[in-house]
């Protein structure tokens, strides 16, 4: 899963016209990020970008390959898709894909954010993640100064 430092570069370049991008190392990969959300991956020299349900069927249509990784219990399909080999060749071909990956990044952030400040039925767990309130100290014991 490691990516030459020349391709890492050159996905950078790929996707310049969509804004300040960051590639962070990850797993021997690279994780692509824009606007504090991961919307790509580079893996093995290969450029794969996020996708939901509004954008899957666009890289669908298009022929576009599925990032499948292996596991311990065999093949695991992702929601991560190649971007079209002509969108590899200018960032102008490249930014109508990566704003669907950005996009669909942002949507899935903003449902998990809306998901952790919905309010919770009584009896129903806390979202991963979410942290507790932090303790109410009762008026007797409260510190002095």
């Amino acid at each position: 899963m490691s990516n030459s430092p020349d391709f890492v570069t050159h996905a950078l370049d790929l996707l310049s016209l969509l804004g300040p991008v960051q590639a962070r190392a990850m797993f021997g990969g690279h994780g692509l990020y824009g606007l504090g959300v991961m919307f790509g991956l580079l893996d093995d020299d290969e450029l794969f970008l996020k996708t939901d349900d509004l954008s899957r069927g666009k890289f669908e249509a298009a022929g576009c390959r599925r990032w499948v990784y292996a596991s311990r219990d065999g093949p695991m399909e992702t929601g991560y898709f190649r971007p079209p080999d002509e969108a590899h060749e200018d960032p102008e071909a490249m930014l109508p894909w990566a704003q669907l990956a950005l996009d669909a990044a942002l949507r899935k952030a903003a449902a998990k954010a809306s998901k952790a400040m919905r309010p919770r039925r009584k009896g129903e767990a806390a979202p991963r993640g979410a942290r507790k309130a932090p303790a109410r100290r009762h008026a007797s014991r409260r510190k002095t100064r």
